[in-house]
């Protein structure tokens, strides 16, 4: 076997055995092996669409940005439980399904274009069907396309650049291996309140030890991959740091409209945007830092 596929196994080990950990040590009470067994799950599946790359993490992405849009919809109340889907929602699927196929072109100006008609569509549904919607529910529509569809796409557009085989897996451990180690380090030494109304359990100390666990784990994976270690670090940290605003953000939509979870899709979790929320604002940084770095 190859030595660098032998060092990537180590590394993809070492994420498992971080996301056990931080399931194993949350306060689930009873849903605690239901968290368990569909985090592995996902993990799992995660490891083989992301090496396998191509079109099938291409097919992935486009459906959890379709579930994760209709999730949006549903917690911003422009899908309606009682209710068909409806013109402007259906506008919004649209919306994100075009700007997945101007990433098969080249170039950024077919993803431009994109976005452009996508407003365009959105508008022209609301002033022919004037005055069904309001305006602010046309915002709610267009920022879904951006939020959750625009934004995930970027883990698509990480694995395709040029050393995107390792460097998308910075996503992840900026992700989910800065709330590990912001946990743990908020558990462990966490005094001072990081936003007491928004997240009462979320410590100063716990977002600098999340930070500072991802720049090592990013460190670490780019001494076993052979890739390089100070701009790997470089980029985990600041990935990191971005991770916290995802996650705060999707927690500040939820309590403004006042749900628990945006869905029931993964057991133990909630939604696509609440195991992804930090992944839809880490997946563009890593992918602009990477592309800087590669230039």
């Amino acid at each position: 076997m190859d030595k660098h596929v032998l060092w990537l196994t180590a590394g993809l080990v070492l994420i498992a055995v971080m996301l056990i950990v931080q399931y194993l040590t949350r306060k689930i009470e009873n849903s605690f092996m239901t968290r368990t067994i569909s985090g592995v799950i996902l993990l799992d599946v995660a490891l083989i669409v992301i090496i396998y790359g191509r079109w099938l993490l291409y097919a992935t992405c486009l459906v959890l940005s379709l579930i994760g849009a209709f999730e949006f919809y549903r917690a911003m109340g422009l899908h309606q439980k009682t209710k068909k889907i409806n013109a402007l929602e259906l506008t919004g699927y649209i919306g994100v399904v075009l700007f997945y196929l101007s990433l098969i072109a080249e170039g950024l100006i077919p993803r431009i274009i994109s976005v452009v008609f996508c407003v365009t569509l959105m508008m022209a549904v609301y002033v022919f069907t004037f005055p069904t919607y309001r305006i602010g529910q046309v915002m709610t529509a267009l920022f879904g396309i951006l939020y959750v569809g625009v934004m995930i796409s970027f883990v698509y557009q990480t694995r395709i650049l040029p050393n995107g085989k390792y460097a998308v897996w910075l996503i992840f451990i900026c992700s989910w291996g800065c709330d590990t180690c912001a946990y743990v380090f908020g558990r462990l030494f966490g005094r001072h309140k990081m936003t007491p109304i928004l997240s009462p359990h979320k410590t100063i100390e716990g977002g600098i030890g999340g930070v500072v666990g991802a720049g090592i784990l990013g460190m670490i994976f780019a001494f076993l991959t052979h890739e390089d270690v100070p701009a790997f670090m470089i980029i985990s940290v600041i990935g990191a740091f971005i991770s916290m605003i995802g996650d705060l953000a999707a927690s500040a939509i939820k309590r403004n409209e006042e749900i628990k979870d945006f869905g029931t899709l993964i057991p133990g979790h909630g939604g696509v945007l609440d195991r992804f929320d930090s992944v839809i604002f880490t997946a563009p940084v890593i992918y602009f830092l990477t592309y800087l770095v590669s230039m």
